[in-house]
């Protein structure tokens, strides 16, 4: 069995300053199989895509500037290499011209592992995809969390009906949780989202998995997100049947599955604080090193 999780933070500016954060991984045979292809990931050879993927981190005017600056350039370079033009994004909360550029994401490059990695458009857009979850990120709180990907790594692992038993809605600091691989969306950011432009086979409920994930700095219970969810489809129950999907089967894949927790400090084996992490990698966000052990 596998025991631990341990990434090596450092200053984007000076890889050699680092701290080591160790996470217990679950002993769930999810988890395992989750670290199993991390370790093959780093086998073939797959590059972390974006070492310095970190939400959360500094003020919430300094993380919007940054966010649309980076889609204005975005949208500029993809606007250059197709036929129409996208619109430019004015605010983190316009969600209408976020779900547009998310579609033209999901319609142009393709669904999962529907991909030319060697396309200069592609690859922008993939790119695209990410800053629109930021953007959405930044709007529903700005809280910190990190994620790690490896995007050329083969997305052919689905999750099996035991898998989906350790789905949870709240989000526990420090806790390390499979990422969402589908392109496309899940009911969950159809809730959020009101999407009018998301096209049926577009939506994708949680069941590839890969081995990217996220670790998530900060505690949010989510309390009554079922029910909220369980309302949702009922009101727009002929959409979902029409897909063929019932609440009975989507019900079973809401949240995100738990493979690791944080579970030492730099001096010995305590729990650490939220202060004291968050401390460490304010000043840290790129990824330097990704352990299974």
């Amino acid at each position: 069995m596998l025991t631990h999780l341990i990434i090596t933070y450092a200053d984007p500016l000076d890889h050699s300053n680092t701290v080591p954060i160790w996470y217990k991984l679950r002993q769930t045979n999810i988890a395992q199989k989750w670290a199993q292809r991390v370790l093959l990931a780093q086998e073939k050879g797959y590059p972390i895509d974006d070492p310095s993927r970190f939400y959360g981190f500094g003020t919430v005017a300094e993380q919007e500037a940054r966010a649309l600056a980076h889609m204005k350039m975005l949208t500029d370079q993809i606007s250059s290499l197709r036929l129409e033009s996208l619109p430019e994004l004015a605010s983190v909360h316009d969600q209408d011209t976020l779900n547009f550029l998310h579609h033209v994401f999901e319609v142009e490059h393709g669904l999962l592992d529907a991909k030319d990695t060697s396309s200069d458009l592609v690859q922008l857009l993939g790119e695209l995809n990410v800053h629109v979850h930021r953007c959405e990120s930044i709007q529903r709180g700005a809280h910190p969390r990190h994620v790690v990907t490896y995007y050329g790594l083969p997305k052919t692992e689905t999750l099996t009906d035991d898998d989906c038993e350790y789905f949870e809605t709240d989000i526990k600091f420090g806790r390390v949780y499979i990422n969402y691989v589908e392109i496309g969306k899940t009911l969950h950011d159809l809730f959020l989202d009101n999407d009018q432009y998301i096209k049926p086979d577009a939506f994708r409920p949680f069941n590839h998995y890969s081995a990217d994930f996220a670790v998530q700095l900060y505690n949010d219970p989510r309390l009554g997100l079922v029910s909220e969810l369980e309302t949702y489809y009922n009101n727009n129950k002929d959409y979902f049947k029409h897909l063929g999907f019932s609440w009975d089967e989507l019900s079973k894949r809401i949240g995100n599955i738990p493979v690791a927790d944080i579970c030492n400090s730099l001096l010995g084996p305590n729990i650490m604080g939220v202060k004291e992490v968050l401390g460490f990698t304010e000043n840290r966000q790129y990824i330097k090193q990704v352990e299974i052990r």
